[in-house]
């Protein structure tokens, strides 16, 4: 039923982020860098640094090294204390994790002559059941992520090339593409008419292509504009796998919210606490083909040092639904994230979607709760909690339907360039109805994925 859409901290990722929807990333920002934390250095002594203070700065020995307490005690000092002695098995443990070293982070090409950087990922993932559950595109494939279950399988072979439109010393010219190959290049592609332009129909049995975004950037002074296709503004949770904490996705994501947009959007910098957007999109998903006239805007207020705001909206028509007839309305998304201390993020995400047809009937109208806690135990290892409740209501379902879900995962770091993210979901449908055939019940799934940046 999904017609379209499309971070702890919003310094964590994005060169991957810069994959993802513009300023809607609590967990990452928008600013070429990759996901994780920054790396760890080593004392000269050969003991790490725990994490939870600054990287050595003195080179000589480890008693010359304030940073290490003046001397080497494994590593961990008493920011510490309390999380350095629990095992996990095999030989690992919270000290361990804690104290780590990711190494030199590499890229692929950094800056070519014209001013473009190439990038990408390679994103591998296995769940033992359909993560997704809900939604059918014009053409009646199923429009969710993670629907090939117990096998491994590429689902994100993404590649990228951008220039920073800058304009902090007048007029800046840039833009970006990105292409993808995978299992989730369908749910990404332009189905929101059903036709096959763009990318719509390049497709693989369950793999296929997608170009989610290709837009031209213009910026002067505090304020930039896009123009073309580019990811939503929507949101939490984005398409590109290096943009989310969790390997699997939301009910609100995949439900109630769009992917892509085709238009413009302007995004100004008001000042250092306040940012601004503002725009207009050819409906929802549509690639370069008239799919809906739409309001996209919203803003972004860091209220203080520990808290921020986001507020984003999407008004006006939207696409033709599966029967052809037109969807219409709105979407409020709200974002408010809190850093409860330096190690301990909260998220929380509202959503609501209210659309009818060209006869004032109901289309769709959702509620989507998100709570989000991350805690980041080093610079290698993060530790996430997701619970959500969805309460879906169309014109199939007949009234209001309610599902739940909750998702513990890791996010494990072994390099500044590779992480693996295991998690475990379970989901309530109290209904006994699901989103889809697959979520009546209760069902608890497992899943992993590894990304390799370059």
């Amino acid at each position: 039923m999904k017609l379209s859409k499309l971070a702890l901290l919003a310094a964590l990722v994005s060169g991957a982020s810069a994959g993802a929807n513009e300023g809607t990333q609590a967990y990452y920002q928008q600013a070429g860098k990759e996901p994780g934390v920054a790396q760890v250095s080593h004392c000269s002594c050969g003991e790490p640094v725990c994490g939870c203070e600054a990287s050595c700065d003195v080179e000589p020995t480890c008693e010359a090294a304030p940073s290490c307490d003046g001397g080497c005690d494994g590593g961990c000092d008493s920011s510490c204390d309390g999380g350095c002695k629990l095992g996990f098995g095999m030989g690992m443990s919270l000290e361990s994790m804690a104290c780590c070293d990711l190494g030199e982070k590499w890229s692929l090409i950094d800056c070519t002559p014209l001013g473009f950087t190439l990038g990408g990922w390679t994103n591998l993932g296995y769940h033992s059941s359909r993560n997704a559950g809900g939604g059918i595109t014009n053409d009646g494939a199923p429009a969710n992520f993670n629907n090939y279950d117990n096998k491994v399988q590429l689902q994100q072979q993404w590649a990228y090339a951008e220039r920073i439109a800058d304009g902090s010393e007048g007029l800046g010219i840039g833009g970006r593409m990105d292409y993808l190959y995978g299992t989730d290049a369908q749910d990404t592609q332009a189905f929101g008419i059903a036709n096959n332009h763009w990318d719509n129909q390049w497709d693989n049995g369950v793999y296929g292509h997608a170009i989610p975004q290709l837009y031209g950037e213009v910026a002067y002074g505090d304020t930039s504009v896009k123009i073309g296709h580019f990811f939503t503004l929507i949101g939490n949770e984005v398409v590109a796998a290096t943009g989310n904490f969790f390997y699997s996705k939301q009910f609100t994501f995949y439900n109630a919210e769009p992917f892509t947009h085709t238009g413009a959007m302007a995004t100004h910098t008001l000042n250092d606490r306040t940012t601004l957007y503002g725009g207009y999109v050819m409906g929802w998903d549509s690639g370069f083909e008239d799919n809906g006239d739409a309001f996209i805007g919203g803003i972004k207020r860091q209220i203080n040092e520990d808290v921020s705001l986001l507020y984003a909206t999407v008004i006006g028509r939207f696409a033709d639904t599966d029967n052809g007839v037109l969807e219409r309305g709105s979407i409020h998304s709200f974002i408010l994230t809190t850093a409860l201390t330096d190690k301990l993020t909260n998220l929380i995400q509202y959503d609501y979607l209210d659309t009818e047809d060209e006869t004032s009937a109901l289309v769709r109208r959702t509620h989507g709760l998100n709570v989000y806690f991350i805690y980041q135990v080093s610079d290698c290892v993060s530790l996430g909690s997701r619970a959500e409740y969805f309460n879906f209501n169309t014109q199939e379902t007949n009234g209001p339907t309610d599902s739940y879900n909750q998702t513990y995962g890791v996010n494990y770091k072994l390099t500044s360039n590779f992480m693996v993210r295991p998690e475990v979901r379970t989901i309530w449908d109290p209904d006994n109805v699901g989103i889809n055939e697959d979520f009546a019940g209760t069902k608890t799934i497992f899943g992993m994925d590894a990304i390799l940046t370059f």
